[in-house]
């Protein structure tokens, strides 16, 4: 007699707490295809990047929040919550992590500041195939119905397949409805980034506080980055590495011999 094949674990987490809609629809987007368990931040997280907890304690409850799907929330940062996952709760290493599906645009530049590719990052680091999914909509009524669609292809047809173990994929997706969805598309990273300013303002007190504020510019006009796809209606599909070398630069400083 066959031996049952064992469902694969997907680990769960984000970075707009465990309570957030985004995540609640990427649980819904898998949880047929595979044993789903959640681990994500207590409070929202936003802009953690690859943020850990050292000077002070984690904590750890188990939540009743999405049916038979085991939930845990924790005290720490999005990355915190993928080291305690696999450590403390999986006791292994997951067949595949999902980060998301954060409320927001995580394209360009965003990517190094967001608290959902980090904790993506750091799966991939540890050997863990993974995929971080953002909406481009902050609003908590979003409509999730295309990221879903999204989502549920994308991890279904990667696990079908042997996946590299550092795989690391950034995907957007716009805000609009399936029926204006034009389908998935792999890109580059777009040299994009805001154009920031701090708006300075007086508390009730009358003392000075400031909020960052910022205008969002594109440098990069090419037809081959995640923007372009995301303004032309396109899920934008970007692999990421944790190795930040530059090669190039390397191969010229050897070159030139100009620290010898």
């Amino acid at each position: 007699m066959a031996k049952k094949k064992e469902k694969p674990v997907i680990l769960i987490t984000n970075d707009d707490d465990i309570t957030s809609p985004g995540i609640r629809n990427l649980v819904e987007a898998v949880k047929d295809l595979g044993k789903v368990v959640v681990v994500a931040p207590d409070k929202p997280q936003s802009g953690m990047g690859h943020a850990i907890t050292i000077g002070s304690p984690l904590r750890m409850n188990r939540m009743n929040i999405f049916g038979d799907v085991e939930a845990w929330q924790t005290t720490g940062t999005p990355v915190d919550c993928v080291k305690l996952a696999v450590d403390k709760i999986l006791h292994r290493k997951p067949d595949l992590c999902l980060s998301g599906i954060n409320h927001g645009a995580n394209h360009s530049i965003n990517v190094i500041y967001s608290g959902t590719m980090s904790a993506a990052m750091e799966a991939s680091i540890e050997g863990i195939p993974s995929i971080g999914f953002s909406l481009l909509d902050y609003r908590y009524e979003a409509d999730f119905t295309a990221s879903k669609m999204v989502v549920t292809k994308m991890v279904k047809k990667l696990l079908e397949k042997k996946m590299d173990k550092h795989l690391l994929l950034n995907v957007n997706i716009p805000a609009v409805p399936v029926s204006e969805l034009k389908g998935i598309k792999i890109c580059k990273q777009a040299y994009a980034k805001y154009e920031e300013d701090f708006d300075e303002r007086l508390d009730p007190h009358g003392k000075k506080y400031y909020w960052l504020t910022g205008e969002f510019i594109n440098f990069d006009k090419g037809k081959d980055t995640d923007v372009w796809a995301l303004q032309h209606n396109y899920a934008s599909v970007v692999p990421v590495q944790f190795d930040l070398t530059n090669y190039t630069l390397k191969k010229q400083l050897e070159k030139s011999k100009l620290f010898k």
